[in-house]
């Protein structure tokens, strides 16, 4: 039986290609995994305590599209955050995670043809592997556009050439992005909107990271949507429990964007979804209430921030992330520095290269590595300090 076309290109998932790279290279060190962007903070005690008390819940089939209680406090947490007022119903989609809806909603929203040819899907690079396994699903052509050191780690959608943006059905965009931590700003959000009307596409806005940054809070799509009273239905946002919370586990998101794109991404979850049970939508519900518990896990991002200042300021290469929990570190050759670093020290972290896409013989992820900053401070700091030993040595 032949593969799927469409697929033949699609890489090895990034984190199946490192284990090719380092498994049966033995470590000098113990190991230390930096890799894999999984928060360890703990999350909140009391969450235990709501599914357990709604355990029979887990007798019934749950509400595909969330129940009341999670989607009246993903408004008001939606509200607080943005001063954006959306309507539960007609707006907002719970998610079995985000990556469910980053997924899907191409599925749902994406033409099959964009004026009479095959339509185009921009995509930043380095970028979330879902984005690019997406819209090959639709049939829909990956234009990977340059997140650039000098455009603040940033893609220059309006740089691209008209032709592409005639044919382009959707955006992916990520911020603060992974894996550079970079900030998109409200005129950034808004010449994009601008872009998608002129060019009639939607925008699909990963804000999964939003809640980790160090003094000012991310400035959020839907915010420069009620700011320029753009039409809702250019934009579907996506967010998540997994990073704001320590809970990745728990595998609850939403989406917001308009209501016409809502009973289309409505009607395929219908089919096709996962939903979240209901002892668990309880438990979600009541975390997006919680500030408090968020409060605390940006104070300890916050020290980790300061230790990789501390140890690596100063380092060629090291740029101090506005948000998120990632450091994108420059190097000569990222899997090559990756493999040569587990052996020599026992530090895994993941080659940028297999966060990108080869474009023009260019990768823009092949001169950096992602560490991620989830492990406690003593092991963050041990880390850290190999890591800077190492290159310098190099």
């Amino acid at each position: 039986m032949d593969f799927p076309e469409r697929f033949e290109n699609l890489p090895l998932y990034a984190f199946s290609r490192l284990r090719e790279l380092l498994d049966g290279v033995k470590p000098a060190g113990q190991e230390i995994s930096m890799t894999i962007g999984e928060p360890r903070h703990p999350f909140p005690e009391w969450v235990t305590d709501i599914i357990v008390k709604n355990s029979a819940g887990f007798n019934d089939y749950p509400a595909n599209e969330g129940i009341p209680e999670l989607k009246e406090e993903i408004m008001e947490w939606v509200q607080r955050r943005y001063s954006v007022t959306l309507d539960p119903q007609k707006n907002i989609l719970a998610l079995n995670g985000t990556r469910e809806g980053l997924y899907n909603s191409l599925i749902a929203l994406c033409p099959e043809q964009k004026n009479s040819s095959r339509p185009i899907v921009m995509v930043p690079n380095p970028f979330y592997q879902v984005y690019m396994a997406s819209s090959l699903t639709v049939n829909a052509e990956p234009y990977f556009v340059e997140a650039l050191p000098q455009n603040n780690h940033l893609p220059n959608f309006s740089a691209v050439p008209t032709d592409i943006l005639q044919r382009t059905a959707a955006v992916y965009l990520c911020s603060p992005s992974n894996p550079q931590g970079a900030v998109a700003t409200m005129e950034y959000w808004i010449e994009l909107l601008k872009l998608a009307e002129q060019y009639d596409f939607i925008i699909f806005a990963d804000e999964c990271y939003s809640e980790i940054y160090r003094d000012q809070a991310p400035v959020g799509a839907l915010e420069a949507l009620n700011t320029i009273e753009a039409d809702p239905e250019r934009l579907v946002v996506f967010h998540s429990l997994s990073k704001r919370s320590n809970l990745p586990g728990l595998r609850s998101g939403f989406l917001a964007t308009g209501p016409e794109n809502l009973k289309r991404l409505s009607q395929l979850k219908s089919y096709g979804g996962a939903p979240l049970p209901k002892p668990l939508q309880y438990a979600a519900a009541a975390v997006w209430k919680d500030e408090q518990h968020v409060k605390e896990n940006r104070k300890l991002y916050a020290a980790k921030y300061k230790i990789a200042d501390d140890i690596l300021s100063g380092l060629d290469g090291y740029t101090s992330p506005e948000a998120g929990f990632f450091l994108w570190i420059k190097v000569e050759d990222s899997e090559k520095t990756c493999l040569n670093l587990w052996r020599e020290t026992g530090v895994r972290v993941l080659p940028g290269a297999y966060l990108a896409q080869e474009k023009n013989g260019k990768n823009p992820g092949q001169n950096f590595i992602r560490v991620a900053l989830v492990a406690e401070r003593k092991i963050t700091e041990e880390a850290l300090t190999k890591i800077r030993t190492f290159l310098e040595k190099q």
